[in-house]
């Protein structure tokens, strides 16, 4: 049985602005957990026009002041872009202000150009092969009785859960040498989801945080009330990715009739590529493909991103998954 939650870049649509986005962010949240989702996750992007929850810390405590009881967290936060014990205060005090409620996910990459990861971090010093040091630095921070003679206040004796992300198999084999919860990015790099399920799963060590592996994937949904209306909505999606990927990042485009008729092979490719887990269409064939999508992965966990131009039509598809599948599993 997969539970389902959300994930949210607090996308900004073409003539909207950053203020806009917040709003509707925490309306999505506010209906998720109506609806029974059981988390909602922010990621740390930096430098896109698209993306406004680059203050990640600061859009999930936006969002659990604006709801009661579903886990807010980050899906998550590029810790290389920071020093451990800054993301241990700033959880800290999150969890502090919203207890029992804080999911921290971490990330190896910049979630930025290396120009903008520059101007993060000031130098690049500080990089990915530190990040397993960085994650046990972390975890100390919260720890009852940290080993170094820093402490994180607030942070410090904190219970607040931690997983690794992942697109490869890097993220598998360290979440499974820790012992945590692992999330991987399959709604946009997928090509190696099922070896890295594979690794995590037959390498995990089960710790003081997780018994047995317990494995989260993002999937993308566009549904609506039929499969015409979903398939012209998923073109916001596409022309957002095209235009990442060719180097011209932008707002959130309008959806475009028969974009994929438009567009050249090469880049239909790519889209059947990088967006291979996904579900578009009606109820019916929404639920087929999860199901699908579950039966294949077993997934204990799936993290729905729903990048729609319209927001009315983006809480609808929402409420569709929500609706319409039998292994929906209310928190």
């Amino acid at each position: 049985m997969s539970h389902f939650s959300v994930l949210d870049l607090s996308p900004i649509a073409q003539g909207r602005t950053a203020a806009e986005s917040f709003q509707a962010t925490l309306d999505l949240a506010q209906h998720a957990e109506r609806w029974g989702f059981r988390r909602f996750w922010l990621a740390e992007h930096h430098g896109m026009p698209g993306i406004a929850s680059a203050a990640t810390s600061i859009l999930i405590a936006h969002v659990a002041a604006g709801t009661s009881s579903i886990r807010v967290g980050a899906g998550g936060i590029m810790l290389p872009n920071h020093s451990p014990l800054v993301i241990a205060e700033q959880f800290g005090t999150l969890e502090s202000l919203f207890p029992g409620r804080i999911d921290l996910g971490l990330g190896r990459a910049p979630g930025s150009d290396q120009m903008t990861a520059r101007a993060l971090r000031r130098n690049l010093s500080s990089d990915a092969d530190d990040f397993p040091e960085d994650v046990m630095e972390l975890i100390d921070y919260f720890s009852d009785e940290p080993r170094g003679p820093v402490r994180a206040v607030p942070g410090t004796g904190l219970n607040i859960p931690i997983w690794i992300l992942g697109s490869s198999l890097y993220g598998a084999q360290l979440a499974a040498a820790i012992g945590l919860p692992y999330a991987f990015a399959s709604h946009f790099a997928p090509a190696q989801m099922m070896q890295a399920i594979e690794v995590y799963r037959a390498t995990f060590k089960p710790s003081k945080f997780l018994s047995q592996p317990y494995v989260m994937l993002g999937f993308n949904v566009i549904a609506a009330d039929t499969d015409q209306n979903a398939n012209l909505l998923a073109s916001s999606m596409q022309q957002a990715f095209i235009n990442l990927r060719t180097g011209n990042p932008s707002k959130l485009p309008p959806p475009i009739n028969n974009y994929l008729e438009k567009i050249g092979g090469a880049e239909r490719a790519l889209l059947s590529q990088i967006l291979s887990c996904s579900a578009i269409g009606g109820p019916d064939k929404v639920k087929e493909d999860v199901d699908a999508f579950i039966a294949r992965t077993q997934a204990d966990e799936l993290m729905i991103t729903s990048q729609i131009f319209d927001h009315a039509a983006r809480l609808r598809s929402y409420e569709i998954v929500a609706n319409l599948h039998e292994n929906f599993v209310i928190a």
